[in-house]
């Protein structure tokens, strides 16, 4: 079923789910299943997957040359939605990057998902590569989120890469783009934002999952932007509680987002981590009671593959 879909069929109540990562290479599917067994309680119509670009590593022969190697440090995120839905009997969202795919390599992917039955994804350019200074787009792959959004648009339509391709079925998929209730941090400002965010609405995304966030007020400007704008799809929020102080500084880096300085203030009171993790928790279920109260359509949490803080703020709230 297509996450629209989902929400439409809730009649107003604000739904649960949540993001995995796959495990390193070398783990065991069964650490997804740990991650997902005790979430299930509060019945998640979907779930995410995410997808990592590849790196680069420097392997150094004998004669002293370096040699440049690409390689992947996780499993496919294709099979890993598979042995969900196969498992749970739930929908899965697999996002679809920009960065370290070719074009044909998201159309044998979006060819492999149609397989399956999978119906939604979720399109982003995806982050630069470790040691880039900004995104560098992958050779005969996608510079830009719409573009990839496009490819995928075109399947919808029967319009595959190659002419000689022999295939026109037409695809089914419902696609899903990121918001960023504090402006994507390359964007001049929250106008340009809007500007490109309703374009790929006008192309064909059907939902939009924003960036994580500590102040509940950005996702309501956010959406009554969105709405200003007629942007009208579902706006899912994204959410991730603190759970350690260094988060401070690696969350609002990394993602380029603001922490509320009573959020902040009360984290740094903290006499130990164990202290800072409940202040995160707190934090958050208060801000989804909010959530729920605005009219959010789903709680989405950035769970990275740990259960335990998202098991407890779903315990409060659902």
């Amino acid at each position: 079923m297509k996450i629209p879909e989902h929400i439409a069929n809730a009649n107003g109540k604000t739904l649960f789910s949540f993001e995995l990562i796959p495990p390193l290479k070398g783990q065991s599917i069964q650490g997804i299943y740990n991650a997902i067994d005790p979430l299930m309680e509060f019945k998640p119509p979907f779930i995410d997957v995410t997808t990592l670009r590849e790196d680069f590593i420097y392997k150094q022969h004998p004669n002293g040359l370096l040699e440049k190697l690409s390689y992947r440090k996780r499993p496919g995120t294709i099979a890993i939605c598979a042995a969900i839905m196969n498992r749970y009997k739930v929908d899965t969202v697999p996002h679809l990057l920009c960065g370290g795919f070719t074009k044909d390599e998201t159309e044998n992917a979006l060819i492999e998902l149609e397989f399956l039955g999978i119906e939604n994804v979720l399109v982003l350019r995806g982050d630069a590569r470790l040691g880039d200074s900004s995104f560098v787009p992958t050779p005969n792959g996608h510079c830009y989120a719409t573009d990839l959004l496009q490819q995928v648009v075109n399947l919808n339509n029967g319009i595959y890469l190659h002419e000689d391709h022999g295939n026109t079925a037409k695809t089914n998929f419902c696609i899903g783009v990121a918001g960023y209730p504090e402006k994507h941090f390359e964007a001049p400002n929250l106008k340009t934002d809007f500007k490109y965010l309703k374009q790929k609405v006008e192309m064909g995304a059907q939902f939009i999952v924003t960036q994580m966030f500590f102040d509940i007020g950005k996702y309501k400007e956010f959406v009554n932007g969105c709405r200003a704008n007629g942007i009208n799809v579902p706006i899912i929020p994204g959410l991730k509680p603190i759970t350690s102080s260094k988060q401070l500084v690696t969350l609002s880096k990394t993602f380029h987002i603001d922490i509320p300085e009573d959020l902040s203030d009360a984290i740094h009171a903290c006499a130990t981590e164990k202290d800072v993790k409940e202040v995160g928790i707190e934090w958050m279920i208060n801000q989804c009671k909010e959530l729920i109260a605005f009219g959010a359509p789903v709680l989405h949490f950035y769970t990275m593959s740990n259960a335990g803080p998202t098991k407890r703020i779903a315990e409060a709230i659902f």
